[in-house]
Formats: C-alpha cells, structure tokens, sequence
C-alpha cells in the first residue's frame, strides 16, 4: 500500500516507539525554527508594531483551526485501526473523505475569518497602531487555510501507516520555502514589490501550499492511497460523523489548553513585567523538554491504533510500560539537567537579573511536571489510539479548570507565596491529569470504543 508503511503489530515495540518518535522529534524541532524565523525577520527589519501584529493573530489563528486540526488525530486514528484490521479499502475510504472534507471546511473558514477578522481584533482590544498590520496579516493567513488542513491531514494519514519520516520530509519542504521567501517578500527583491508583514503571511501560506502538493501527489503515485474514480470520493456522511466524533473532541481538548494558557498568564501579569518576562523565557524553555514526551504520545496513538485494529491487546499494554519507560526516563534527564543549570538556561534569553532570578524559580518548580506531563502524554495517547477521545478531552479540562487555574488563583493571593502559587498550581495540572487518565486507562472501558478490529490470532 504505502512504501514507508510500517506493521507495528509485529516486531520490537521499543524499536518501532523510537523510530517513529524520532522523525517527530526533529520535526517538531523543524516547526520551532519555522516559527522562529518569522520572527527574526519581522522583528529584525519591521520593527515592534509588526512583530505585535503576528503575534497577537496567534490566538486567534489558533481558536480558527484547533476543532479542525482536531480531525487530523481522528484520521490517524482511522487510518491506524482499518491498516491493523487489514482493511485496505477502508484505508482508501478514509483518505479520499477525510481529504474531500477538510478541504470544503479550509473554504468556509477562510471565508468567515476573513470577514470576521476585524471584529475579532477589536474584540482582543488590539491597540490602533498594531490594527492594521494584524488585519492585513490575518487576511492573508486566513486565505491559505486549505494548504494548511490539507498538509496537515496528508500527515495524520501516513502516521496512521506507522510513516513519521515522509511527513518529516513535508515539513522540511514548507521550511525550507518559508526561510527562501520570507526575505523576498518582506523586503522586496527585484521584480517583487515590498510587502513587509503581509509577506510574512504570504510566504507562509505558499510554502503550506507547496508541500501540500507534494504530499498529494505522494498519497497518490508513490502510496497508492488517492484514487480517481467517483465512487471513491463521494461523501460517505456516517464516516465522516465518525471522524467528527473522534476528532472534534481532540480539537476541544486544545481549545481548553489554550484559553487555560491565557488564564494563567492572566494571573502572572498582576505581578508586572518582571515576572511576565520569566514566565515567557520559562515557557519556551519548556516547550523543549516537552518536545520527547510529545512524540512519544503520537507514536502510542499509533502503536495502539494499529495494534487494536488487529486484535493485539497484549501488545498495547507492552506499548505503555516501554513508552512510560522511554518518555518518562528520557524527560527525568531532563528534568535533572534544567533543575542543575534553570539559571543559566535562562539567562541565554535575558541579562536582566530579576528576570533571570524569577525565570529560574518557575523552572524550579514546572521541571517537577516534566516526568507527569510524559506520562500524561503516554495515556492520552493511548486512549486517542482507541478512539476515545471524549475522556482524555474531560480529563484534560478537569485537570486544567478545575485544577490548576483555580489553584493558581488562589495560592497566588496567598501573601507568603505570591506568583509562586501560579508555580506550584503549574505542577499540580499534570500530576491530577495524569491520575485521571490512568484510573480509566486501568477499567479498560476505552476499548469499547475501537472501530475496527479483527479477532485475535491464535
């Protein structure tokens, strides 16, 4: 079916964990830099008011797309359980609708956040002097949705296969594009006018553009996956329900982490900008040492997946004790080497020695979460590799509303703790997830929720 494909229901579970980990491992390293090199251009040579702009489009970015990015964990899922059950045409079935789908809803959610991006700024109380350059920056973001969703989906279909290191290759593609344009655009070059931040969007959207093409045209000559004929691209109304079903709720599930992140950060600005700035340099230092675990979580999704589809039981919990050991052993070094040297970690970003001095007492307390957060990660992978990703969704909101942002409200008003509460509430969100989701993960209950699966061998 698909040359990169990889049987995860035979062989070395901890050599098919790290295999697949890996090519995700450096592509979340490829989007780091991605991001990272539209800021240095944009604050480099545009100044402050632009640099403002793509950053406060962010949120609203994301608050557009996460319920549909969402439907990409429901195709990898699919894909995963129909590839283990041995069902190739379901295969197919998927990759057409879920290709057809996300495309249609690219369309209609570039209309509406381009009609509605105004309303949107001025709803965030976006100050005069940054309106215009976020308007114009979301405008044309906004327009390249489909390149977006349909990459995206591409990907969530070949790691359903067991393929990392294909959409890896996809990602560096849009990477490398995006760092030849950005300067082209941005400052104008020959022919091509100065665009300044709408190049920024510019450049963004072609390079998605570009390495969808080329994952399509992969899906379809390389795989085999795309098929031309009519009756493989009629809507098939039930699987896409399905796929909503398991989708959505994963979209949900970052919706909830995003606006708990703007909860939190709330609370720190009441401690000014000192804090503010340690709080920032904190995050992005834990960005890093979450990166392993992160993989590690995909990878289980689609371990399990494949491995449920083909009635392997046995091996999906041989999948959770190696990836807890892995994931969680990785992120304790981690953990040991940020809590050893968090001053000095923080002081590549900032001279500044309040900032320093607050930045390393978060990293005291968040390299305390690292080793829950993997674990975290392993068992909600588990369960999206199911299926049931209503109840790592509430398992998620549960230990991020009902925990941590209330905790951090509290504990912060304490006189003898102050912005050290919002540090010890950071803490407790992925230690009570982490109980939440292994407590169901021990009922077994999220097996009922597999959609394909053939009997078990003898």
């Amino acid at each position: 079916m698909h040359p990169g494909a990889t049987d995860f229901t035979r062989g070395s579970i901890p050599r098919h964990l790290i295999a697949f980990s890996i090519p995700m491992l450096l592509g979340n390293f490829l989007q780091a830099a991605y991001n990272t090199v539209d800021s240095f251009w944009v604050g480099r040579y545009l100044g402050p008011q632009a640099l403002a702009a793509v950053s406060v489009s962010a949120p609203i970015i994301f608050s557009l797309i996460s319920l549909v990015l969402g439907l990409t964990v429901a195709v990898t899922v699919l894909v995963a359980q129909f590839y283990g059950a041995g069902d190739k045409d379901r295969v197919r079935h998927v990759v057409t609708n879920s290709l057809v789908f996300l495309t249609e809803i690219g369309v209609v959610l570039s209309i509406i956040g381009i009609l509605s991006r105004n309303a949107l700024l001025r709803m965030i109380n976006v100050p005069p002097d940054v309106f215009e350059h976020a308007s114009a920056y979301l405008g044309i973001f906004l327009s390249g949705l489909v390149g977006m969703f349909l990459y995206n989906a591409a990907s969530a279909i070949l790691r359903g296969l067991g393929d990392s290191k294909t959409p890896l290759r996809f990602l560096a593609y849009a990477t490398v594009t995006n760092m030849i344009l950005d300067p082209l655009f941005i400052l104008g070059v020959g022919p091509i006018p100065r665009m300044e931040v709408t190049g920024v969007a510019l450049a963004t959207i072609l390079a998605q553009a570009f390495s969808a093409v080329i994952a399509l045209v992969h899906l379809r000559r390389v795989s085999g996956l795309l098929k031309l004929g009519r009756d493989w691209w009629r809507l098939d109304l039930p699987l896409l329900g399905l796929i909503s079903r398991i989708g959505l709720p994963a979209g949900v599930q970052q919706t909830f982490v995003s606006l708990s992140g703007l909860a939190v950060n709330s609370i720190v600005n009441r401690f000014g900008s000192m804090a503010m700035a340690g709080y920032g340099v904190g995050l992005r230092l834990d960005q890093f040492a979450f990166m392993p675990a992160m993989s590690s979580g995909i990878a289980v999704t689609s371990l399990v997946g494949q491995n449920l589809g083909a009635g392997r039981d046995d091996r999906v919990s041989e999948t959770v004790r190696w990836a807890v050991l892995l994931s969680g052993g990785i992120t304790a070094v981690l953990s040991v080497a940020v809590l050893s040297g968090r001053a000095n970690l923080v002081a590549i970003f900032t001279r500044n020695a309040d900032v320093i001095a607050i930045g390393a007492e978060y990293l005291r307390y968040a390299a305390l979460s690292y080793v829950p957060y993997a674990l975290m990660f392993t068992l909600s992978g588990v369960l999206r590799g199911a299926g049931d990703t209503v109840t790592s969704m509430l398992a998620t909101f549960a230990s991020l509303w009902l925990v941590r942002v209330p905790m951090a409200a509290a504990l912060s008003r304490l006189p003898g703790l102050g912005v050290k509460g919002v540090w010890i509430a950071i803490v407790a969100g992925p230690v009570s997830g982490t109980l939440l989701n292994f407590v169901y993960y021990r009922t077994g209950r999220w097996k009922r929720r597999v959609v394909a699966r053939r009997p078990s061998p003898e």
